[in-house]
């Protein structure tokens, strides 16, 4: 199987984590419209499933090196493969609330407060369980980035004078979302050997069996969530299965890409963890709160029209976030 063994390219893979985290919820913007999000969400959740498993017979199973797929699965615990199993159930719960938060408030928003706050509380909670860098840096860069969460709540509630109540729905449900979505990454981690790829212990898993079981648990759950969320959405009218199917094929291919994108960015996060530990590596591909904010800014205009103030504290959030990440990849160092 392929894997990483330098630094420098574990952070390569922390950034194209980073580009494809930030990036899918492009995808749902291009659908919104003609597609009610919580359709979109269903070929997301497939694409991330397909893809992951197309990864695991492909990179997964290729080279002398490492165990390939299959017997990998064969031999992994029940233990370990429950656990990734429940961080698939936690992530999908937390990304199905960031999906409606990006449907009411948009990404420049929902992002930074919802992946942001999920950067800070998950890089401490992946610290704790496998120590790996400078505390002191790891920590000061998510203090930075802490800061650009503020600062990007403080523009969001100067855009407008009064915060619509929809608006401050969709702040509420980033919260909830980060909060959620900090705790998947250790359930994943805890099913692998972050030590040894090359060899790794009898009953882990390697990064693409992994991905496979966490893919599992995103698509098992949601066939509970997406139907709760279609039945009673927390935004809009309610909507059926019959809708789905009646779709065009464009429209599920988006949804499809936007889950492989997101898919890709997972499996280089964990194949990254191995040399970078999950407490960086988690930290970094969080940083596609920034990718996404420059997306809803730059691209959707989501603050088109905004004050000279509200684009100045824009403007600090994207200095606070750079600078906060540089640190995260100096702790590793």
């Amino acid at each position: 199987m392929f894997f990483v063994e330098s630094y420098p390219l574990a952070i390569v893979f922390c950034v194209i984590t980073m580009l494809c985290w930030g990036s899918w919820a492009n995808t749902q913007k291009l659908a919104a419209g003609k597609w009610r999000y919580e359709l979109f969400y269903w070929d997301y959740v497939i694409g991330i499933f397909l893809f992951s498993l197309l990864a695991a017979f492909t990179m997964g199973s290729t080279g002398e090196q490492g165990r390939s797929f299959l017997p990998d699965l064969q031999q992994a615990s029940g233990a370990n493969i429950g656990s990734a199993l429940l961080g698939g159930i936690i992530f999908n719960l937390a990304n199905i609330l960031l999906s409606s938060a990006i449907a009411i408030a948009g990404m420049s928003v929902a992002f930074p407060v919802g992946i942001g706050l999920a950067l800070v509380v998950g890089v401490i909670i992946n610290y704790s369980n496998h120590q790996k860098g400078d505390p002191v840096l790891l920590f000061a860069g998510v203090a930075l980035v802490s800061g650009a969460i503020i600062l990007n709540a403080i523009a969001y509630g100067k855009k407008s004078a009064t915060v619509s109540k929809a608006g401050s729905k969709g702040i509420v449900l980033s919260i909830i979302a980060g909060l959620l979505m900090s705790f998947f990454y250790p359930f994943v981690a805890h099913g692998m050997d972050l030590d040894n790829f090359v060899s790794p212990e009898a009953t882990k898993m390697t990064p693409y069996t992994a991905s496979v079981i966490f893919a599992a648990g995103i698509l098992l759950s949601n066939f509970l969530f997406n139907t709760i969320m279609m039945k009673r959405p927390l935004h809009g009218p309610s909507i059926s299965y019959k809708e789905y199917f009646k779709g065009r094929s464009s429209l599920h291919l988006i949804g499809i890409l936007g889950g492989s994108i997101w898919a890709l960015g997972n499996l280089f996060n964990l194949i990254a963890a191995g040399k970078a530990g999950p407490a960086i590596s988690y930290g970094l591909g969080q940083g596609a709160t920034l990718v996404a904010a420059i997306w809803g800014v730059m691209i959707w205009k989501e603050f088109a029209g905004s004050t000279k103030q509200v684009k100045n504290l824009i403007a600090a959030m994207f200095l606070l976030f750079v600078t906060g990440l540089a640190l995260v990849i100096a702790a590793g160092l």
